[in-house]
């Protein structure tokens, strides 16, 4: 079976976060979407995981409607690294939280903990506890393990080699991953990172696993790549549209090339700092001009949310009431917004044509992608919105073409 899955989300005990990410929300919103398969997030905080205990877990995740739960944290070592940590059940998230609370101030008050541990000594506590741990947004110039170290050895020591994956993030996708030699043995992960549950937030980066069932087990085998297990696809957003992209200032935006960075010694004419983008950091760090996939890598589809397609082709905000009417009208009609993306024929829909003719732009790839930088999302525009024959034309693969 094909299993959608957002491993990284946070709860609402965490920081800057909806107090609305709460299981029965995140259950019915992911349905909409297409997810069958999500994160916790914050399975550490005491609060959190009471709340979590009180539906039933089998097999290592906990099913609410017709959407499984799994275990997740993510932690900042003491080097500001962040790690994401996938948990086998109950038992292994308090044993975890035994090994931990002495080394953190905080691990009762935020969701994502702060812990006076150094990546390696982190997996190694994982790995007793039978747990996945890998780089969170890994290539994220603040507290991604790309942004202080130059190799998972730096990083993770002897316990490099149980590192499994690596969270692409929002800045990254495959074809900057794959340009650097010691991650071609890695499953890519492409997460969410919501800290919110509306439908431009959760799940706008997902993965595709082929599993026998929904279990904890399951999900383990496939992002070892075991027993036919593993990953046939990650969706997510352009590279482009993270907000680390490019290098640019963090106070005026402006973008640089890294040559231009170097020279101005990573200082902006306004007196901001440039802050060194995701891409300039992978061709620092890159063993190829271009990417090698490995025979395992599956592919990468760049996915734009529904409701920025509809915002862009009705001039209105994301989260506005005209955008998400038309939302849960089309995702009402045809299932989930993956299906309205991809699969669905909305040729004859009776919705506004605008907003037709703008998803079919989408599937054609007439999208055009502004760069983010300096923290400062990049954004999407659609290059023409005037297509008599659009339905003609040769539309983006579906997700069951992969």
């Amino acid at each position: 079976m094909y299993v959608n899955a957002d491993l990284h989300i946070h709860s609402k005990y965490s920081m800057a976060t909806s107090p609305k990410m709460d299981i029965p929300t995140l259950a019915f919103e992911s349905a909409k979407k297409g997810i069958q398969l999500v994160a916790t997030g914050d399975c550490l905080h005491p609060t959190w995981l009471a709340e979590i205990k009180k539906f039933k877990e089998e097999n290592g995740v906990f099913k609410v409607d017709d959407i499984s739960f799994v275990l997740t944290t993510e932690v900042e070592d003491m080097t500001s690294v962040h790690h994401l940590i996938i948990v086998p059940g109950i038992s292994k998230a308090e044993e975890l939280y035994e090994s931990m609370k002495s080394r953190s101030s905080n691990i009762d008050s935020d969701g994502r903990p702060n812990i006076r541990m150094n990546g390696e000594e982190i997996a190694e506590v994982a790995r007793s506890a039978g747990a996945l741990i890998g780089p969170a947004h890994a290539f994220t110039p603040w507290t991604a393990m790309y942004g202080y170290h130059d190799s998972l050895k730096s990083c993770y020591g002897d316990m490099a080699e149980q590192i499994y994956f690596i969270e692409l993030g929002l800045s990254a996708d495959t074809s900057y991953a794959d340009r650097i030699a010691e991650l071609s043995c890695l499953t890519f992960l492409s997460n969410s990172d919501a800290h919110s549950p509306y439908v431009n937030k959760l799940a706008r980066e997902f993965n595709r696993f082929e599993m026998e069932d929904i279990s904890f087990d399951e999900l383990k085998m496939a992002i070892i790549r075991e027993k036919g297990r593993k990953p046939v696809l990650n969706v997510g957003m352009y590279p482009e549209e993270g907000k680390y992209n490019e290098s640019a200032c963090i106070r005026c935006y402006t973008h640089y090339t890294l040559s231009e960075s170097m020279a101005k010694g990573w200082k902006c004419s306004c007196g901001g700092v440039i802050k060194k983008g995701v891409r300039d950091r992978v061709s620092e760090l890159a063993s190829y001009d271009n990417p090698k996939h490995p025979p395992h890598r599956p592919p990468y589809l760049h996915l734009i949310p529904l409701s920025e397609i509809i915002a862009l082709a009705m001039g209105k905000g994301v989260n506005t009431k005209g955008v998400q009417g038309i939302w849960d009208k089309l995702v009402g009609q045809f299932g989930s917004e993956v299906a309205v993306l991809i699969d669905a024929n909305i040729s004859g829909c009776a919705i506004d044509k605008r907003v037709i003719n703008a998803i079919i732009a989408f599937r054609q790839g007439k999208v055009k992608v502004l760069p983010g930088g300096g923290g400062q999302y990049g954004h999407i525009e659609l290059s023409d919105m005037n297509f008599e024959d659009n339905e003609k034309n040769e539309p983006q693969k579906s997700l069951f073409d992969f």
